[in-house]
């Protein structure tokens, strides 16, 4: 393979210089080397196409060839690791899910070539007509995943109490502090500490699987043949066996009737069972599970998604904020552990909110009515 001069650049704005884009021009290099001398009969047609970025450093670009395309990663070794997705994505594929094969990798320079899973991805496609179908198959693709108890060369991370409490204290540090600018008062405080503590030890008594992390409709490929396509896997753990399920039917980009989640999670729960990988665990523990999950989830990701907006000036995650709000307050409710977490999102929180955005009121407004506190 070509021995190319390694390009590691430390910030976004290290990758182009006077108008031209280093790092791409390198990936586009590499990868046209390493087809000429591994796949001499795959001529490239054209040069690297902008496919997406992401929450991360990481860039994706379609490089055409005479026939076919594949997909060129530029993964700034600096600031992401791509040994992780290379050892994730063999392990998975050996356990049948749909991922895309890692045909090359440079772990020096941070470039990968991958096989192209086109452009379809499940957010566009779910309609109340489409989601039965797609997500009973998004659910046969999770078990697979799920079952993943190995990944040679690479340490899955567990999804421990500690990492849990912390995620969700991003909550408060950059949504709450960051984004809204409260400052909290000791009661508050340990209303949040309280909760946080609650949550983490409660999921964590759940069995634990190969966990993907982001397994949501924008991380989920329609195939040409019709199976789910799996990416953006690398940051994979182990951890509760709901958690991928939350993010797939409380997703942060779509969202469905209370009723048809709960039938959903119904039938991923009697998957289970029928795969032997759920004993002794009925409907109503199963969805208690999947509510605690989803809280965890929740206060993280709207968080993150302050701090992708603070940090990162990734504004577009600011208008993903109410759905995940909503989720939130709807999956604490129903349970009296949570009424004094409950009161301070609904009460504290929430007017602050909608006083910096008046616009979520159509998605959370309601929420400012007198609520009825569960017995």
């Amino acid at each position: 393979m070509p021995d190319n001069r390694q390009l590691d650049f430390e910030r976004p704005e290290d990758f182009v210089m006077e108008g031209v884009d280093l790092r791409a021009n390198a990936l586009e290099a590499w990868a046209n080397d390493w087809l000429a001398e591994a796949y001499p009969d795959k001529i490239p047609a054209g040069h690297l196409l902008t496919v997406s970025g992401d929450a991360s450093f990481r860039r994706y670009f379609r490089l055409p060839l005479m026939t076919g395309s594949l997909i060129a990663v530029d993964a700034p070794p600096a600031k992401e690791n791509s040994r992780p997705f290379v050892a994730i994505a063999r392990a998975l594929r050996a356990h049948g899910v749909r991922v895309p094969e890692v045909l090359a990798a440079d772990f020096e320079q941070g470039f990968m070539l991958l096989e192209d899973f086109g452009d379809e991805l499940l957010q566009p496609a779910l309609s109340h007509e489409t989601a039965n179908v797609l997500y009973r198959r998004s659910m046969e693709a999770l078990l697979h995943l799920l079952a993943c108890d190995e990944v040679p060369g690479h340490d899955l991370p567990l999804y421990d109490r500690q990492r849990l409490t912390d995620e969700m204290r991003l909550l408060r540090d950059w949504f709450v502090v960051g984004y809204l600018g409260l400052d909290l008062n000791a009661e508050q405080e340990s209303v949040l500490s309280n909760a946080f503590a609650m949550i983490a030890d409660a999921v964590t008594e759940q069995p634990q699987v190969f966990v993907h992390r982001d397994y949501h409709s924008r991380n989920l490929m329609r195939l040409a043949n019709g199976e789910i396509g799996v990416i953006d896997f690398q940051d994979a753990v182990t951890g509760p066996v709901t958690y991928d399920l939350v993010s797939l039917l409380r997703d942060a980009y779509v969202a469905w009737p209370q009723e048809s989640v709960e039938r959903w999670v119904r039938k991923f729960a009697a998957m289970l069972r029928q795969e032997n990988r759920l004993s002794h665990t009925d409907d109503a523990t199963f969805m208690r599970w999947f509510d605690w999950m989803g809280a965890q989830r929740h206060l993280k990701v709207v968080g993150i998604f302050a701090r992708l907006s603070l940090r990162d000036g990734k504004q577009g995650y600011l208008d993903d904020i109410p759905r995940v709000f909503n989720y939130l307050l709807a999956e604490i409710r129903p349970y009296a552990e949570f009424h004094a977490l409950f009161d301070l999102l609904r009460n504290v929180l929430l007017p602050a909110y909608l006083a910096k955005k008046p616009d979520a009121a159509d998605t959370l407004g309601h929420w400012l009515a007198p609520q009825e506190q569960p017995a």
